[in-house]
């Protein structure tokens, strides 16, 4: 029995692990962990992560830093972090995609050959760490991977367009694939597949002009994830698309013969975010995010998404992410509020297996590429613990937020059904 069969709700956290280390003139690098300083004090990080309960913790590899040139490689960091979960026996979901390759990797996504340089690297991670990791995640949320890189070209490789979306798609299905089965090589049935995805649901009146754009994007969303599951096959809303910009017969029949699925169905759901409103009438410049405004939809947005996702994928799910960038009052009040919608959703019935508060302490906003300010005018108000800028670098100052999230993992792991407790031993 695997870890998520236990009949438990596991409570976990995450350290936010965005890297677009390529730069260009306007544009800064974006390593979160160096501009939270998770590199200096990951030690008490994780230990800060155990004080508080967390049972798993979705932390990411740095691949620019682990692979700085093709065919070198530097674990020594990663080395001493993954002995450090193996000490406070938490356990890692490894992220293994969190949007940024190799500096050398020219054309990131788009490189004809970035499948299979992610697979050697997936596999090079699964064979190092084969007795103390099980649980990865291939690629965080590549829908929107595919969004930023390839339709409003706002990451590189900066493609754009219907083509650009699926272009990138493509490549990071393939790379997906590759990466799930040289790991599942690696470990057999002890190998743990989270998928993770960022979620879009569509609000408001799209009976008008905006419907088409509405639906091509509402397709989008599930795209890789279907690809990657085979699911994308004639009577697909998107085979037409996929068709018109260039994917041949062999490559989509090649992802119905090698198809992988999910063991857990990631959703990544901010109440803030992750609905567009969209109003009849009124004429947006495109795009996937601004212009398009976004509506709070709560614990409706959120049980809608885990539902359409368990069904669509058929797989146990877990909230891999969410949170409010808000006050601490009314980031415990969307804690509460969510916490309860998932539990609720057990007690119908629903297969669901985890709740992550996202992050562990504080971020920077993605903006921050864009920006030539001070890593502080960036900073995004979100965590258990607050960063706090001092002489001796950013501190890590408990709120109140972090007591609750102490209370609710506690009361998850005592109140186990008989026998979950011995069994996630």
């Amino acid at each position: 029995m695997k870890w998520f069969q236990d009949g438990r709700l596991h409570f976990g956290l995450g350290i936010e692990d965005t890297f677009v280390p390529q730069s260009r003139p306007g544009e800064r690098a974006i390593d979160e962990y160096e501009l939270t300083e998770h590199y200096q004090h990951w030690h008490s990080d994780l230990q800060l992560a155990s004080d508080v309960g967390a049972q798993f913790i979705r932390w990411g590899i740095p691949w620019h830093r682990v692979n700085p040139a093709q065919g070198e490689w530097d674990w020594e960091w990663v080395d001493r972090v993954l002995a450090r979960f193996a000490e406070l026996g938490i356990r890692p979901i490894i992220d293994l995609l969190h949007y940024g390759t190799p500096l050398w990797l020219e054309s990131e996504f788009a490189h004809r050959d970035f499948a299979r340089h992610f697979a050697e690297y997936a596999v090079a991670a699964a064979e190092r760490y084969r007795d103390t990791v099980t649980d990865y995640t291939p690629v965080n949320e590549p829908m929107i991977h595919a969004r930023f890189s390839g339709d409003i070209a706002y990451w590189p490789p900066y493609l754009s367009g219907e083509r650009g979306y699926n272009t990138i798609a493509i490549a990071l299905a393939e790379g997906f694939v590759r990466a799930q089965r040289g790991i599942a090589d690696v470990l057999g049935d002890r190998a743990t597949f989270v998928h993770v995805d960022a979620t879009a649901r569509f609000a408001g009146d799209v009976t008008g002009a905006h419907r088409p754009l509405v639906e091509l994007q509402r397709a989008q969303s599930f795209l890789v994830e279907d690809l990657v599951s085979g699911g994308v096959g004639e009577g697909h809303a998107l085979i037409a698309s996929l068709r018109a910009t260039g994917a041949t017969d062999q490559t989509l029949d090649w992802f119905a013969t090698q198809a992988v699925r999910p063991d857990v169905m990631g959703v990544n759901y901010y109440p803030r975010h992750s609905t567009q409103l969209m109003e009849e009438g009124v004429v947006h410049d495109g795009g996937f995010i601004d212009p398009w405004p976004t509506q709070d939809d709560g614990v409706r947005g959120l049980e809608e998404l885990l539902v359409t996702y368990a069904d669509r994928y058929g797989a146990p799910v877990m909230l891999t992410e969410t949170c409010v960038t808000a006050s601490v009052p009314e980031r415990i009040a969307w804690l509460e509020a969510s916490a309860k919608s998932v539990r609720g959703l057990r007690a119908a019935g629903r297969d669901v297996v985890g709740y992550t508060w996202w992050p562990l302490f504080d971020m920077y906003e993605w903006t921050y590429r864009h920006a030539d300010t001070p890593r502080s005018e960036s900073l995004l108000t979100m965590g258990l613990f607050d960063l706090v800028e001092s002489p001796e670098g950013l501190l890590r100052r408990e709120n109140p937020v972090a007591d609750r999230f102490r209370r609710l993992a506690t009361d998850a792991a005592a109140n186990a059904p008989v026998g979950a407790r011995e069994a996630a031993r």
